[in-house]
C-alpha cells in the first residue's frame, strides 16, 4: 500500500497534487470532468477585494510547447466568491486553497481578513502575476517588499499563508528567504515567464497587453531548477509547478524537493490531466517499492 498523503504547514492532503491558480477556474468548471474528491487540494482562481473586468482581448496565445496569457487576473470579487465557490467546494472532500491578488498592500489585507471567517484551508498570495497593470508588478520581484507583505498578512490571517513566487528575477532563493523571513507558511513556484509573441502577417502583438505570461511545457525545466534551488534555501514546505503534464514531470519536482505539485496549463489541453498524476505517482511508487512519499521528497540531491 502506498502512502501519498502529505502535510503543507498543518494541513494533511490525500495526496500532494492540485491545481494551478488560475487554469482550473474555482472547480466547479471542471468537476463534470474531475472527481474533485481525488485531488489533494483545489486551489481557485486569483480573487480580489473588488470586481476586476481584466485586460482587453486578445487575451490568450499559443506559442512553442505552451502558451501565453494576459488575462489581467479577472475575477468576480471576494463577496460572490464567498457567496458562491467556497460552498461548492465545501461538498467536496478536498483541501480549499485560495488564491489572493491585489494591486496594493491593502487590497490583499482586505481579502485576507475577508477569508478569516471562511471554512478554507489555505492561502496563497500572488505577488507575482506578470499581467496587472501596475507598478505593483515589481513588488514581487523586490525580496524587502515581500518579507513586508508576508508579514502584514501573516499579522491578521487565520489560514496558513503560502506566497507564490515569481521566477522574473535574478535570484528566486532570495526572495524565498524573504518569504520565510517575512513568516510565509509555504511558497509555491513557479508562476509564469514573462514573454511576447508578435503576429508577423498583422504585424501586432498577439496578445493586446503586448506582454504575457508564458506557461505549459516550455517552462518546465526552468521551474525544476528554481524549485531544487529554493528547497535548499528555506525550510518551509515548497509547492513546485510549471509544464508539469506527466506524473514524470511532477516528479522531478518531488525529487528536486516539493512537497506539492500543481497542474496549470496541461488542465486545457487534457481535463483529467491532475488525476493521470495522481494515477501516474501511484504507479511509480508501486514499480519502485516506495511505500511512503517522503521517501522521493528531495531525494535528489
Amino acid at each position: 500500500m502506498t502512502d501519498m498523503r502529505v502535510n503543507i504547514a498543518g494541513v494533511e492532503l490525500k495526496n500532494p497534487v492540485m491545481t494551478a491558480s488560475g487554469t482550473f477556474g474555482s472547480g466547479e468548471e471542471y468537476s463534470e470532468f474531475v472527481d474533485l474528491n481525488r485531488l489533494g487540494a483545489v486551489v481557485t482562481k486569483g480573487v480580489a477585494n473588488v470586481p476586476w473586468p481584466g485586460n482587453a482581448t486578445p487575451r490568450v496565445a499559443e506559442t512553442y510547447g505552451g502558451m501565453m496569457n494576459a488575462i489581467g487576473l479577472q475575477n468576480p470579487g471576494i463577496d460572490v466568491f464567498c457567496k458562491r465557490d467556497i460552498p461548492f467546494l465545501q461538498k467536496y472532500d478536498t483541501k480549499i486553497i485560495v488564491n489572493v491578488c491585489g494591486h496594493a498592500p491593502e487590497e490583499y489585507l482586505a481579502v485576507v481578513e475577508r477569508l478569516a471567517e471562511e471554512k478554507i484551508d489555505m492561502m496563497e498570495i500572488n505577488i507575482s502575476c506578470p499581467n496587472v497593470n501596475a507598478g505593483f508588478l515589481a513588488f514581487g520581484q523586490d525580496p524587502k517588499h515581500v518579507e513586508e507583505l508576508t508579514a502584514e498578512i501573516k499579522k491578521i490571517a487565520k489560514q496558513p499563508v503560502i506566497m507564490k513566487l515569481t521566477p522574473n528575477v535574478t535570484d528566486i532563493a532570495e526572495i524565498a528567504r524573504a518569504a520565510e523571513a517575512g513568516g510565509a507558511d509555504a511558497v509555491s513556484l513557479i508562476n509564469t515567464l514573462t514573454g511576447m509573441k508578435i503576429d508577423v502577417n498583422r504585424r501586432t502583438f498577439a496578445l493586446a497587453n503586448k506582454t504575457g505570461g508564458v506557461s505549459g511545457p516550455a517552462v518546465h525545466p526552468i521551474a525544476v531548477r528554481m524549485v531544487y534551488q529554493v528547497a535548499n534555501a528555506v525550510k518551509i514546505p515548497v509547492i513546485g509547478m510549471g509544464g508539469v503534464t506527466t506524473a514524470e514531470d511532477a516528479l522531478e519536482f518531488i525529487l528536486a524537493g516539493a512537497t506539492g505539485v500543481a497542474v496549470g496549463t496541461a488542465n486545457f489541453v487534457n481535463p483529467t490531466a491532475t488525476i493521470d498524476v495522481i494515477d501516474g505517482i501511484r504507479a511509480y511508487m508501486e514499480k519502485y517499492g516506495v511505500k511512503d512519499i517522503h521517501e522521493l521528497i528531495g531525494a535528489v540531491k
